[in-house]
């Protein structure tokens, strides 16, 4: 499939992996929705690519917002061919540990929230586009669609205070082959991205010291993958035909320590 006159559909698309991703695809010809819950950040991207974009503010794990989404860029551009999940969270805590100061048990909400938003939100955004992928005239491949999730080396390699988003990037994992068996007969393709210490927001926040000190624990390149190589791997994923019902490691060959 190609992105020049694809539609695309972006969670977490007003920042860090998505906006590098919605920035490529509609720099190379697709129209993009992009969801996201930073109202400024969203409109901003829209204005810089007004002819090709559309922001809606949505939760991942509702399903009336995401609906709404689907319908919007239906009305909007009239199919849905690609879809991307990078929208997630990343809290840190430990099963049994300090909090705020008090020793405990973790957060029964923090992990529900990390499953509810991680994981069923991003079934929840790949149920409904498929269902609207489904009607879309097949290329000359026979592809209707291609769907591209966000999983983590943390799926493998969980850290320490990893265990509520190691266990949501799991079920990402877990999840491709299933969905790309399901969706074959429709000509949907679906694929997996596990990134590895990436220049996302949440690292942006760390000290420079400490970016250099993790950058330095990737064997090859030695530093943190840059949003741009994400989005490169998320185009040969959408033009590649033969790949799918796989997770693709995106790390510089990192194996994560316990912490």
């Amino acid at each position: 499939m190609q992105l020049a006159n694809a539609t695309a559909l972006i969670t977490g698309g007003a920042s860090g992996l998505g906006e590098a991703t919605a920035r490529l695809f509609a720099a190379s010809g697709a129209n993009v929705v992009i969801l996201d819950l930073n109202v400024a950040a969203g409109e901003k991207l829209q204005a810089e690519f007004s002819d090709k974009m559309r922001f809606i503010k949505a939760d991942v794990s509702s399903e009336s917002d995401v609906q709404k989404a689907v319908d919007l860029t239906l009305e909007t551009f009239g199919f849905i061919s690609i879809v991307v999940n990078c929208a997630g969270i990343a809290p840190a805590r430990k099963i049994v540990g300090k909090a705020d100061g008090i020793y405990g048990p973790h957060s029964f909400h923090l992990f529900e929230k990390t499953i509810k938003t991680n994981l069923i939100g991003t079934f929840n955004v790949m149920r409904l586009a498929a269902f609207a992928m489904e009607k879309n005239v097949p290329n000359e491949e026979g592809e209707r669609g291609v769907i591209i999730n966000t999983a983590s080396v943390a799926a493998y390699d969980g850290q320490m205070g990893q265990v509520a988003y190691a266990a949501s990037k799991g079920g990402i994992v877990s999840m491709t082959l299933p969905v790309a068996r399901d969706l074959a007969k429709s000509g949907i393709r679906v694929m997996a991205i596990a990134p590895g210490l990436f220049e996302t927001p949440l690292m942006l926040g760390l000290p420079e010291e400490a970016r250099v000190s993790l950058g330095q624990q990737i064997p090859f390149p030695s530093r943190l993958g840059r949003p741009s190589e994400y989005a490169l791997l998320a185009k040969s994923i959408v033009e590649n035909p033969m790949l799918n019902g796989e997770v693709i490691r995106l790390d510089g060959a990192i194996r994560m320590s316990p912490k």
